[in-house]
């Protein structure tokens, strides 16, 4: 999996709560084409809200697969509620902290709050709230055979979680 929608992990607290950081950049070909100028005015790079929305999912699906020490595979199983106030634009930073509200053998639900960092004025806002429902598929699938490169945790997610210090995960 190669789209990291996060940078970096912040703070962990095992089983409760993980702080994701995303640094939105100009080099991310997404932003060029989200919105383009056009006959009615300039270009206006802004982070697409699915693509925050992904990264909360990727912050609250490592959260998740933390709690067994990644031996479950955990998908998204629903967007239980997602809003979004605010724009995130190049040169600003996302913050994903996602917290567990419930956990049981067949997955979990998470609720986060995103905040935008504007380096301009140097202050942290809130612009967002995600609620997510993960399922792991191993319980609610039994049976089945799932090949490992489909599997979220993959080489990508296992170097941020050794970048943040948790290189015992996922190993």
């Amino acid at each position: 999996m190669r789209w990291m929608w996060i940078d970096t992990i912040t703070a962990f607290e095992p089983k409760t709560r993980m702080v994701a950081i995303k640094n939105v950049s100009m080099a991310e070909e997404h932003l060029h084409a989200h919105f383009a100028a056009d006959a009615d005015g300039p270009a206006r790079p802004l982070m697409p809200n699915s693509l925050i929305l992904e990264g909360m999912a990727q912050t609250a699906g490592i959260l998740v697969g933390s709690v067994h020490d990644f031996r479950e595979k955990v998908v998204l199983a629903k967007v239980q509620n997602a809003t979004i106030t605010g724009d995130v634009g190049p040169g600003q930073t996302i913050r994903y902290d996602a917290r567990i509200e419930r956990m049981d053998a067949m997955g979990a639900s998470t609720v986060g709050i995103v905040s935008r960092f504007d380096h301009r004025d140097g202050e942290w806002r809130e612009i967002g709230t995600i609620e997510l429902m993960f399922s792991h598929l191993d319980q609610n699938m039994q049976g089945m055979q799932f090949p490992e490169e489909n599997f979220v945790f993959g080489e990508n997610f296992r170097t941020i979680l050794a970048a943040a210090g948790f290189g015992a995960f996922g190993g």
